[in-house]
Parts: structure tokens; C-alpha cells; sequence
């Protein structure tokens, strides 16, 4: 399919911060964060109603939108397919992504999906059955995946030599979202970008600070999130190469995590490539999915289903 040299993109889901974020970044040239190759043009603002999250915010968010970038607001999704080469399905309720990637996927055009892709390993599946079926190219991703100190380090260096790694990040919870896909999901996707994919087994313990993961790989490297529930927000790494360790602080990057972000999407939506391996993205659900099932059982290891 020919592609415009300027994308049209439309967003889906008009609850969630990045809607805007992610707008001011791809529409304003003055942005000092500015990514060329596209335009936002059009919403559909969607929104749950049982998520009071994402109902408290997706009419401020659509009308800020229209007020700031003259995005048009789409009645529907079908509207929205009408008029766009390329997605960012936004929606802050990882439950209704696939339902909602359903009514869009007829058109054969690229979709960015946000954090949390789905809430379960089934759902992750399907999302990725349905794209492969119709042919339409998927990314989902955190912003933390390329966090710049972190993408600078691996280029540099590499992950193979790489023996084990921690990460931590705080452990916001919604009741609608399960556990940890709601905010966990950040330094897995930091984790998983340092170890990459091939964990056996996972278990999640309680203690003071907060909640561990522990994650034992096939090749018997050991990789760990904290989720703290102790007030200390921020998103930390520490990668071993055989006894040689690197800290890397978040707060350290000069590029905010969004643009980021943002820089690996628009290619993505341009070219249909994503960066995130598919097998990858589904393996962190099941890998979170299982976390949550060994807190459930004290803390017991739980398999990791396999999605290689």
C-alpha cells in the first residue's frame, strides 16, 4: 500500500495523558521534542465508564486535542478509518484493545497499541492472531523500553554479555487493570529490554519496600523488578556483566521518556517494522501474568508460557 510522506494519524482513545503528550510531539514543530513524519488529525475519544481513570478524563483530554492541534473528533471507529493511514490506539483500559483493534483492523493499517497491550496472555494472543490474519503491522511498548541512558548503554555494550539485571519502579495499582499491567508493566518492559525474551519461570515476593518479581531465564540468568509501594517513584536499573555493574537512574535522561517513545512509533507507522519483537511484547504479559498468579500462591515459582 502507498504510504503519504505525511502519515494521518488517528488516535484512539482520548483518556490517558499520552494523547496529548504524544500529539504535541508529532504535530508541533516547535516542540523542541518534535518528530516529523506525521500529523494527527483526528480522535475518537472512547473512554470506560467503570475505569473512573479514564471517565474522569477522556472528554478534557478530546477537548484539548481539538483546542490545541484542531484534532477533529471521530464519532466512531469506523469514521476514524475512513480518514487515517496509521493508528495509536491510547485507550488507558488494557480491556478493551482488543475489541477495539476488531473494529479497525479491516483496514490493513499500522497500529501502535499503549501499555498494557492486553490483561492476559489469551488476550495478547489474540491481538496478535487478529494483526497476523488481516496483515496489519502491531507495536506496544512502554516509553521505558527506550529510555535513553538505557538504549545508550546496550548500544554500546550490548545484552549478550549481560549475566543478570534489576530494575525497579513504583507499584501503582487499578483495580480494573489486574495487578501489575497497570504501572508494573514499566520495568518489565525495562527488564525484559536488558535481558530479552527466554524467561522460565517467575515468583513474586512480598517485603517492605514493596513486591519482588524474580525471574529465572532458560540460559539460568536471573533478572528482578521491584515494584515499590513505599513512596520511592522512581525507575532505576542495574545490569551485571559478570560482575562488572552499571546503574542507570531514569531521571537522568535528557529526553523525556514520551519523545523517546515517540521516535521509534513514527518510523514504525511509516514502515510497518516494529522495533519490539512480537513474541517479546506477548512474553511480557505472561510474564507478568505469571507473577501474579505466584503472589496468589505465596509466592510459589510459576512457568512463564511459552510464546517462542
Amino acid at each position: 500500500m502507498m504510504r503519504r510522506t505525511t502519515l494521518r494519524i488517528g488516535i484512539i482513545g482520548t483518556d490517558s495523558s499520552h494523547a496529548a503528550a504524544f500529539t504535541r510531539i508529532i504535530n508541533d514543530i516547535n516542540d523542541p521534542y518534535y518528530i516529523p513524519g506525521g500529523q494527527v488529525i483526528a480522535a475518537y475519544p472512547g473512554g470506560s465508564s467503570d475505569f473512573p481513570l479514564s471517565a474522569s478524563r477522556v472528554e478534557g483530554f478530546m477537548e484539548a486535542l481539538q483546542d490545541d492541534f484542531g484534532v477533529a473528533r471521530a464519532d466512531s471507529l469506523e469514521a476514524l478509518t475512513r480518514q487515517c493511514d496509521a493508528y495509536l490506539l491510547l485507550s488507558a483500559d488494557g480491556r478493551v484493545h482488543l475489541d477495539q483493534l476488531r473494529e479497525i483492523v479491516h483496514s490493513r493499517r499500522p497500529v501502535f497499541i499503549d501499555k498494557p497491550l492486553a490483561l492476559s496472555l489469551k488476550e495478547a494472543k489474540s491481538i496478535f492472531e487478529l494483526a497476523n490474519y488481516w496483515d496489519v503491522p502491531i507495536m506496544s511498548s512502554s516509553s521505558l523500553r527506550f529510555l535513553e541512558s538505557l538504549v545508550h548503554d546496550l548500544d554500546c555494550f550490548g545484552r549478550h554479555s549481560i549475566t543478570a539485571a534489576a530494575v525497579q519502579g513504583p507499584l501503582v495499582i487499578e483495580s480494573t487493570q489486574s495487578r501489575y499491567f497497570w504501572y508494573a508493566i514499566h520495568a518489565a518492559e525495562m527488564l525484559y529490554s536488558i535481558m530479552g525474551p527466554g524467561c522460565r519461570e517467575v515468583r513474586a515476593e512480598r517485603e517492605a519496600a514493596g513486591e519482588r518479581l524474580i525471574g529465572i531465564w532458560r540460559d539460568g540468568r536471573r533478572g528482578e523488578i521491584l515494584c515499590r509501594s513505599d513512596g520511592d517513584d522512581r525507575f532505576l536499573a542495574q545490569l551485571d556483566r559478570h560482575g562488572a555493574i552499571t546503574k542507570l537512574d531514569a531521571a537522568h535522561s535528557a529526553t523525556p521518556f514520551y519523545a523517546s517513545l515517540v521516535a521509534q512509533i513514527i518510523p514504525f507507522l511509516q514502515t510497518g517494522r516494529s522495533p519490539v519483537h512480537w513474541r517479546e511484547t506477548t512474553e511480557i504479559i505472561a510474564f507478568l501474568e505469571a507473577a501474579e498468579r505466584s503472589l496468589a500462591a505465596g509466592g510459589a515459582a510459576q512457568p512463564v508460557a511459552g510464546v517462542l
